[in-house]
Order: C-alpha cells, then sequence, then structure tokens
C-alpha cells in the first residue's frame, strides 16, 4: 500500500521551506557571533549549521536544474547563490584587511560581515514567505508571449 502525497508537498515547496529554515540559521548564527564578539563560537550547534548554510549553496545549485521551480520560485536558489558566492568574496576583501589569522580560534568575524549575513537572511526569508504564499496572493498572470 502506498502513502498518498499531498498535493501541496512538492519539491519546490520542501525547498523553499527549507531555505526559509536555513534564513533563520544565518540570523541566528549572526546573533551567536555578536555575542561572541565576532569570534567563532565553541558551539556544536553552531558548526552544524554553519555546515548546514555551505551546503544549501550546492543544494541550491542542484535545484536549480532538478526541481520545476515556478518563475518566482527561481528567485530563491538564485538569491542563496549570489549571496554565497558575494559572501565569499567580500569576507575574504574584510579578512586581507585586518590579516588572516594563522588559527581559526583567532579568527574575528567582521561586525560588517555580520550585518551583511543577517540582513540577507531577512530579506531572504521574506522571499520564501512571499514564494510560498504565492499562491493564494492576487498576483498579476504573466502575459503570454506572441507566436
Amino acid at each position: 500500500m502506498q502513502i498518498p502525497n499531498p498535493n501541496w508537498l512538492t519539491p519546490q515547496f520542501a525547498y523553499i521551506t527549507l531555505s526559509a529554515i536555513v534564513a533563520v540559521l544565518i540570523w541566528i548564527e549572526g546573533e551567536m557571533l555578536k555575542s561572541n564578539q565576532g569570534k567563532l563560537p565553541k558551539s556544536k550547534f553552531f558548526q552544524i549549521s554553519s555546515l548546514i548554510d555551505t551546503a544549501w549553496f550546492f543544494v541550491s545549485t542542484v535545484a536549480l536544474y532538478v526541481i520545476d521551480l515556478a518563475p518566482l520560485a527561481l528567485a530563491v536558489p538564485v538569491a542563496y547563490s549570489i549571496y554565497t558566492i558575494y559572501g565569499w568574496i567580500y569576507g575574504t576583501r574584510l579578512l586581507k584587511r585586518k590579516g588572516i589569522p594563522d588559527s581559526p580560534k583567532d579568527l574575528v568575524v567582521p561586525a560588517k560581515y555580520i550585518a551583511y549575513s543577517q540582513s540577507f537572511s531577512l530579506i531572504f526569508f521574506a522571499l520564501c514567505l512571499l514564494v510560498l504564499s504565492s499562491p493564494w496572493l492576487p498576483l498579476p498572470l504573466p502575459l503570454p508571449l506572441p507566436q
């Protein structure tokens, strides 16, 4: 006997919902860094959360090709990919200004990078909510292309 699959439980719904959770994790990581003056917290939660954030870049890249995403939903993996790539560049530039520490224990995440991450997490979370609620919103339908 096969368990029936609800109509709303689609790969797109799962991906967007998990993306919203990742946005919350990014916010929490920022709060943990701020409370620790930018030093990496010695917390299993922080380590696992950081690993999930990094892996989500690859999940998002695969989602672009594997999941049949609605046009509005395409913004979610694209936004996350841009955030990650720009974050690598931005973080590297900030670290070069202050010098790269010899040990990860000496690493202090700059406040500007924490603000960048948390700002993104708020906007990304709102985007995920918009995509999840879009079937119920009175959004105009796209005009058909002339043939």
